[in-house]
């Protein structure tokens, strides 16, 4: 029974893993649209009032999918509790540096090495 909790378990996270890259990633896309719009039309030559509601809407998909990603950020903390209700709290998937983690104090941060100063 542990083994076909653990497939599932598995299963859900890849699922879970591959969507928030996708929303990272269409977030990223957009963001890069909405930065473009401005420069390439002043590069043009042409009036501010060209195109503005395109930059109006790609301005809202950047809101949409930030709301997105709250939204799949939530859904990865309720599977963790749902991880733990099958017992497989001692299973690690994903990042082991979550937050929670580190703010429980059991992340152990590494100093950077001191840079050689020349001259």
């Amino acid at each position: 029974m542990l083994k076909q909790r653990r497939l599932i378990a598995d299963q859900v996270a890849a699922s879970l893993f591959e969507a928030e890259a996708a929303i990272d990633a269409a977030l990223g896309k957009a963001a890069a649209l909405a930065g473009v719009m401005p420069s390439l039309r002043a590069e043009a030559g042409l009036s501010a009032l060209i195109g503005q509601g395109a930059v109006e809407w790609s301005s809202k998909s950047i809101s949409a999918l930030t709301e997105a990603r709250r939204a799949i950020v939530e859904t990865h903390k309720e599977l963790s509790i749902a991880q733990k209700q099958m017992g497989l709290g001692a299973v690690a998937y994903g990042d082991p540096l979550k937050p929670e983690m580190e703010a429980a104090g059991r992340i152990l941060h590494v100093a950077p090495e001191p840079v050689a100063r020349v001259g």
